[in-house]
């Protein structure tokens, strides 16, 4: 077996690729050491958000995101990652260390590599087109793959969720702490490296039909259709796992990214919902009347086909690589 060991611009490129996934308000909660054979993801609590997630679920999610980013990028340029999920019991914050193999690129490595800088999040209303039942089973299929549960959620307790997630934003937005974090990380100014940038919230309702989406700064987003604010016909997708721990969220954040860049890859627009399940209450509520208490749930996912005519969503910021990456000191 050659495990052998990309060169330092390869890891950076792939490093790169990572820190474009998604993450709680664009909050980027991760760092990244790079030691002789190995690389290391830590998360980065001081970039935590604790009135929006006062479990740490979110980050952990977001962590588990950039780790599937990095390896799509590394397949897509010639390495297997190797990883070791959770590998020092006295460093919670140590989520993975990833080892390399050299493996030749396929044909669905580089187009689901070729994803990850087209990916947007979309708060748009979507149109009125439903997705197809066989690109839903492709999604859920996709977060199986990563030993998560997905289902998309239909009739009545589809209900159940859009009732939890109106229910969590009303206890949010009674919270002074709240309101200040979504003060301080939306609407940020240009050249922001961080946080999310008016030119990605849409402006005016965020009511479309029965779904109450998260309440941001003003935006600057036009709706191409407001008739869609009405007839949005996007699916809701719930990640689930069988417990509710670091390794579950790790790997549920690992799912988010294979569901988000397969969406992609389909076409679809994509906007992860994590605000249901930041208040205990109504994360219980979708634990129970969504998921039949079967399964912990861990994210919402919406999917749907971006209104006619819709315009290109901008990139939102992100730190550079050399802020994020550091060289392990070595003994």
């Amino acid at each position: 077996m050659n495990r052998g060991q990309p060169d330092e611009n390869t890891l950076r490129a792939a490093v790169a690729l990572a820190c474009r996934a998604p993450s709680v308000h664009n909050s980027q909660p991760w760092r990244w050491e790079l030691g002789a054979h190995s690389l290391h993801l830590y998360a980065d609590r001081a970039r935590s958000l604790p009135a929006v997630d006062p479990l740490g679920a979110d980050l952990i999610i977001s962590c588990g995101a950039a780790l599937h980013h990095l390896r799509v990028g590394l397949a897509a340029l010639g390495w297997r990652a190797i990883v070791h999920r959770l590998p020092n019991p006295g460093q919670p914050d140590h989520l993975a260390a990833i080892e390399f193999q050299a493996s030749g690129p396929t044909e669905s490595h580089v187009a689901l590599a070729a994803a990850i800088p087209r990916r947007r999040t979309d708060r748009r209303a979507f149109s009125s087109w439903t997705v197809p039942p066989g690109i839903t089973a492709q999604l859920t299929s996709c977060a199986l793959a990563e030993g998560v549960e997905a289902q998309e959620v239909l009739g009545r307790a589809r209900d159940e969720l859009l009732m939890a997630i109106a229910k969590a934003a009303g206890a949010q937005e009674t919270d002074p702490g709240y309101r200040a974090e979504i003060h301080e990380w939306t609407g940020v100014y240009p050249g922001a490296s961080a946080g999310v940038p008016a030119a990605n919230i849409p402006a005016g309702s965020r009511q479309y039909g029965n779904l109450h989406m998260r309440e941001f700064a003003p935006g600057e987003l036009a709706q191409t259709d407001r008739l869609l604010l009405s007839e949005d016909a996007g699916s809701l997708i719930v990640l689930s796992t069988s417990s509710d721990d670091s390794l579950s969220r790790l790997r549920a954040g690992e799912a988010t990214s294979a569901v988000l860049l397969e969406a992609t890859s389909a076409g679809l627009a994509s906007c992860p919902l994590s605000q249901p399940l930041e208040v205990v209450e109504t994360r219980e509520l979708v634990r129970d009347r969504v998921l039949g208490g079967s399964t912990c749930p861990q994210l919402v996912i919406r999917v749907g086909w971006a209104g006619f005519n819709a315009d290109p969503l901008p990139a939102t910021p992100r730190r550079p690589v050399i802020d994020v990456l550091t060289r392990q000191e070595q003994p």
